[in-house]
């Protein structure tokens, strides 16, 4: 019996590599010397690239690019080979990046971001995936886009520096000038939102709040974002708002797709493509994947579901070990799950169930593992 472990890390306690180890050492226990491999896989969130980087046996390449608020720091990304790189968005741009008290999306930028990219294209990658969660910016993506040439003009011809409170001040956008080498590149956006630009469900008024904006500050956002919107509309004949994902990450969807031509992808599917998930798959009789909590979003663009759908597509059983079970998780029964298991095992305090995350995962996995064996001494 041949095994495949592809679970999502648990936040804050167990790293996908960490859960391979558990569910080898569970899977021993119950059925003795058995055969098996690991993959660490993440959803196009954070964590990202580290998962594909392992997977892969990727390198890390650092370059020292700007931060939200225009500081200094140092970011990485992952080179896959020589080809293929792979990035984050919130390496450059996060939200973490910047403390509580200075978070503020009229005065971030995506700029950092840009750089990253930049940094890749002088390496030498001409295929680039990007995953956009987790931004500390609404800016639209200026920021980016103007670190790889592209100029924004307020009415008097003069550059905006691309932060959020230029949004209403664009008038113009230059593209002439856009690094050559990106029309020569493929450049695949992870996103797993589909929010319009603008709007009730948009950038501003979805994740503003989030990133320090008062409802003051959102309503001058939104009207700057919808001025941004309408300039590229006019310049470019393209409608950000009926583009799914164009408000993903402060709007740097619109900016990854309007100027640079990136394909926006799902965040799962893109991961499992680079990590060759299918063809992991073949010769495979049970897959074991999970996540820290499982419920009915987990059947909007994450871990499960697409490990789910990939292993039920090749004909193989999949089965989920997760850390708490919320509404609607049966709903994943639909996405090539065949059954679920919860890692606690008793009634217990949150920070109890976290504290002990490892020793219960483990425990988990051979109550598991013994009902899998049940199963199939059944069956005999």
């Amino acid at each position: 019996m041949r095994f495949l472990f592809a679970s999502d890390s648990f936040k804050g306690t167990l790293s996908s590599e960490q859960t391979v180890r558990l569910l080898a050492k569970a899977a021993e226990e119950v059925f003795g010397e058995i055969e098996y491999s690991g993959v660490p896989v993440a959803d196009g969130g954070e964590g990202t690239t580290d998962a594909v980087v392992a997977a892969e046996n990727g390198e890390w390449i650092t370059a020292e690019v700007c931060g939200p608020m225009m500081e200094k720091i140092t970011a990485r990304y992952g080179r896959l080979d020589e080809r293929r790189a792979v990035l984050e968005m919130a390496a450059a741009s996060g939200l973490p990046l910047v403390p509580i008290e200075k978070r503020n999306p009229l005065y971030a930028t995506s700029y950092g971001t840009g750089e990253l990219i930049r940094h890749a294209l002088d390496q030498g990658f001409t295929d680039i995936s990007i995953a956009i969660g987790g931004s500390a910016t609404n800016d639209g993506g200026m920021g980016c886009a103007r670190a790889l040439g592209v100029r924004f003009l307020d009415s008097e011809g003069r550059e905006l520096e691309g932060r959020g409170e230029d949004l209403e001040k664009v008038s113009a956008i230059d593209v002439s000038n856009l690094d050559h080498r990106i029309s020569l590149s493929k450049i695949t956006v992870m996103c797993d939102v589909t929010n319009p630009l603008c709007g009730p469900a948009g950038a501003t008024w979805t994740f503003g709040a989030q990133k320090g904006a008062t409802p003051e500050i959102q309503e001058r956002l939104e009207a700057g974002m919808v001025n941004y919107r309408d300039v590229i509309r006019r310049q470019f004949g393209i409608d950000p708002d009926a583009i799914q994902g164009a408000g993903a990450a402060g709007g740097l969807g619109t900016a990854l797709m309007v100027f640079l031509g990136g394909e926006m992808k799902s965040g799962i599917d893109t991961v499992l493509d680079l990590i060759d998930f299918d063809k992991r798959l073949e010769g495979t009789d049970l897959v074991v994947t999970g996540e820290g909590r499982t419920d009915w979003q987990s059947c909007f663009g994450k871990v499960m579901q697409g490990v789910g759908e990939r292993a039920e597509r090749k004909g193989v059983i999949a089965v989920g070990l997760s850390g708490s079970l919320g509404r609607d998780a049966a709903q994943i029964f639909n996405h090539g799950i065949a059954s679920l298991m919860t890692t606690v095992d008793a009634p217990m305090p949150l920070e109890e169930a976290l504290g002990r995350a490892e020793e219960l995962y483990y425990l988990g996995a051979v109550r598991m593992f013994r009902f899998i064996k049940a199963g199939m001494d059944l069956k005999k």
